[in-house]
């Protein structure tokens, strides 16, 4: 995060809020399960396996869904080149567009199908360098968070922390609203996540545009 100028880190807040989002609507709508969470349901892979074995195929389709997702995206960004977070945030608002259709008709099992794609594909959006950003999975920014504290109670030079934890709260305050959507609207608060994601990929157009570096 450190690495990206200040648009960039701007729309990977946005696009962080939108993964918090989609997941709240994700795991309020399917017992529990995540859709860009994967080590939540790799904890319920495990356990069910154990527990409940007959459970155990849907954290284990969830997770086979995401890394396809993934594959996905980073197919769509190396074909698109200089063009990647346009093509790849375009993507990502169709999936966001049919999982909302699915919804409104009750299809809840295609709606995660589809859901899981979507954040898998989210992730090769951005890159730092030559390394994808992560954008539905932030244990590693809260880590930074306790290394900042770390450094500042044992009067080491800390290194800059504000990007990571704005990153950490705008997932959060994606995932409240979608809980709040959620209580209104059930699913079909998705399709206010698919007109997110069609404004974030406008601005993601904007960026690269005006501020063409990889």
């Amino acid at each position: 995060m450190n690495r990206l100028d200040r648009s960039r880190r701007t729309l990977a807040a946005g696009l962080a809020a939108l993964a918090g989002y989609v997941d709240a609507t994700g795991y309020l709508s399917a017992d529990r399960y995540f859709v860009s969470f994967m080590s939540g349901n790799t904890t319920r892979l495990a356990t069910e396996v154990i527990v409940a074995p007959r459970l155990a195929a849907i954290p284990a389709l969830l997770i086979a869904g995401f890394l396809f997702g993934v594959t996905l995206g980073g197919v769509t960004a190396h074909l698109a080149g200089r063009w990647r977070k346009c093509a790849v945030l375009a993507l990502v608002t169709a999936l966001l567009a049919l999982a909302a259709i699915c919804a409104l008709f009750a299809q809840t099992a295609a709606m995660m199908v589809l859901l899981v794609l979507a954040m898998g594909a989210l992730n090769m959006a951005l890159r730092a360098g030559e390394v994808p950003v992560a954008l539905t999975y932030l244990t590693g920014a809260v880590v930074r968070m306790g290394h900042w504290l770390a450094d500042r109670l044992t009067g080491r030079p800390p290194q800059p922390v504000l990007a990571h934890a704005l990153l950490w709260l705008a997932l959060a305050a994606g995932a409240a609203l979608g809980a709040l959507s959620f209580t209104r609207f059930a699913a079909s608060g998705l399709f206010f996540a698919a007109g997110a994601s069609a404004l974030l990929t406008l601005a993601g157009l904007h960026v690269s545009c005006r501020y063409p570096q990889p």
